[in-house]
This record gives structure tokens, C-alpha cells and sequence, in this order.
């Protein structure tokens, strides 16, 4: 559905994005993270037809959008970090013209209106000029647009900026919907909202993808290891000497908590089916200690997010 192949842009000897490529399957979506300045805006401008590449190519449902601009363009809605709307317009007169601009039929166009306003949750002020909105409400305008003409590709730079909590949510449950018939390529610096809406997530810096995967498989690569959480009633040196001395431990850390040892354990990542939460449950049991609990602890995409860009940072240093 997206296929970008060593995507460069140059402003004169400045390089905002290099050699830059990844593929979109058909219903996907994808979070594109990075920090300012990465190149996750250019790349999305490029994608929308806003701005050429300097080399490579990038096509959308099988169209270049530079040799093919006019019908690539077609395939896209875009949501830019700054929505440019017409303050003087209402809502519905400017999705209708909007609808108009990307080819509704006119039969089609007030049906079509009306429902991307309902989604978007903009029906409550739709005869209201767009100058008199708050924030957030131009922001769900501005999904309103891009959703209109109801294209394969959805583009959308930081689409919950400016939203509330509650907002976010109803948000990212819309984008989640579009699944399966649109195809999302979203940038956001809410991370948890990633993890929780994008099947894949890419990792730009420095105008280089240094990373793509699952936000799952991205831990498992970053950690090399899994982390187990126990909280344990026994005497702590020796549970320490215990613990330490399994073949399956790389790293203990001991925290006295009212009480009781919260006990955090790096193990090697299981292999042949091997659980270690079982051989630590095993030897806690048998010494005769107090096992209360016992969990996997995950690692945070934040923590995935900052260690990449920390690494990378210190090898171009």
C-alpha cells in the first residue's frame, strides 16, 4: 500500500531525511515516532505530495507521487501538524467544500459530510464559524477533512494534539476503527497512545529509520533479556545469595518494601520453552519463603524510545 525506497531529502548541505525506506501493508497502522527535528514531517509531506524528495521513491497504492503526483494525491488524506483552515467558514460549509475540491459526487456530498462530522464528533457545532473554535474542536475538523473523501492512505501528523483526555481517547478508538480499510501512518509524541493504536511502530533520528518493529518486538530487541518482579517475605541476605547464584539470573536488584523484598530479576530471554518465573516460583517455595507475587515486567516503549535515541546519539557523537 506504501512503499518508500531510500527516500532523501537535502536542504543544500543540510540532510533532513537519508536513505530512508519501509513498506505498508493494506489496513495497517503505523506510528511514527521520533524527536524534533528527526524528519517524521518531512517524510510525511513527501508521502502527502506536499514536497519532493531529493532521491528515491515513494509510491502510494502503487503510484509514484512524484511522476504520479495528481493520482497519488487522490489515495491520501492528510492531517498536517498544522491544520489550515478557514476561520471565516462554518464546519459543514467548509467539509462541503472540502468534498467538493477532493471529488464527492454531489448526490454523495451532504450524506458524506454528515458523516464524517458524526464520527469525528463536530456535528454539535457544525453551523459554527471555525474562527470561534477551541483548539481541539479545529483539531477534529481537521481529521474531519482528511477523512472526507474517504481515501485508502491516512496521513496524520500529531492527530490529538491539543485534544483533551477525553478527546484523545474517542480519538484513538476512531483511528483503531479505521483499520483493515484505511491504511494509517500517524506521528504522535504520546507514546502510550502508540502502543496502544499502531500494529507497528518506526523509529526515526537524525533523519535515519533506526528502528521498526512491533512495540513488542521492539523491548524484546532493546532489553536482550526479560525482566520478572517478585515480592517475597524471607531474610534478604539470603535470598539475595540464593537468587544470584541461579544459572538463569543476569542481574538482582533488593528493595525493602513494608516488610517484604520487592525483588526485581534480569534473566536471559526464555528459549525452548524454558520459563524462568517457574524456576524463581520453584526456588522461593522450597526455601520456605512467603511468594506474594509474581510478575513479568515489560518495558515501556518510552524506555525502547529514549534508549534508541540515546544510543544512536552517542555513536554520531
Amino acid at each position: 500500500m506504501i512503499e518508500v525506497e531510500q527516500l532523501t531529502k537535502r536542504y543544500g548541505p543540510n540532510v533532513a531525511i537519508e536513505a530512508v525506506s519501509f513498506r505498508v501493508a493494506k489496513g495497517e497502522i503505523i506510528g511514527f515516532l521520533g524527536p524534533n527535528g528527526a524528519g517524521k514531517t518531512t517524510t510525511m509531506r513527501i508521502l502527502a505530495g506536499y514536497m519532493p524528495a531529493t532521491s528515491g521513491t515513494a509510491r502510494i497504492t502503487g503510484f509514484d507521487v512524484l511522476t504520479q503526483s495528481l493520482e497519488a494525491r487522490r489515495q491520501v488524506g492528510y492531517l498536517p501538524e498544522n491544520v489550515p483552515l478557514y476561520p471565516e467558514m462554518s464546519v459543514d460549509s467548509y467539509l462541503d467544500f472540502v468534498a467538493a475540491i477532493k471529488g464527492v459526487p454531489r448526490p454523495q456530498r451532504r450524506r458524506r459530510v454528515n458523516d464524517v462530522m458524526d464520527r469525528c464528533r463536530t456535528a454539535e457545532f457544525r453551523g459554527r464559524p471555525i474562527g470561534k473554535l477551541s483548539k481541539g474542536q479545529r483539531q477534529r475538523v481537521g481529521l474531519a477533512q482528511a477523512l472526507i473523501g474517504d481515501p485508502p492512505v491516512l496521513i496524520l501528523d500529531e492527530p490529538t494534539v491539543g485534544l483533551d483526555p477525553r478527546q484523545i481517547r474517542e480519538a484513538r478508538q476512531l483511528i483503531k476503527g479505521l483499520a483493515g480499510d484505511h491504511t494509517v501512518i500517524l506521528s504522535t509524541h504520546i507514546l502510550p497512545e502508540v502502543s496502544m493504536t499502531c500494529n507497528r511502530v518506526l523509529i526515526i533520528n537524525e533523519g535515519q529509520l533506526v528502528a521498526e518493529d512491533t512495540p513488542e518486538g521492539l523491548t524484546r530487541q532493546m532489553r536482550g533479556s526479560e525482566r520478572v518482579e517478585l515480592l517475597v517475605r524471607g531474610p534478604e541476605g539470603e535470598l539475595r545469595q540464593t537468587i544470584q547464584r541461579l544459572a538463569s539470573v543476569i542481574a538482582l536488584q533488593v528493595q525493602a518494601e513494608d516488610g517484604l523484598l520487592r525483588c526485581i530479576v534480569d534473566c536471559p530471554l526464555s528459549s525452548g520453552g524454558r520459563d524462568v518465573r517457574e524456576e524463581l516460583a520453584r526456588t522461593v517455595v522450597q526455601r520456605g519463603w512467603g511468594l506474594l507475587e509474581l510478575r513479568s515486567v515489560s518495558m515501556s516503549l518510552e524506555d525502547v524510545f529514549l534508549k534508541l535515541i540515546t544510543r544512536e546519539e552517542g555513536e554520531v557523537a
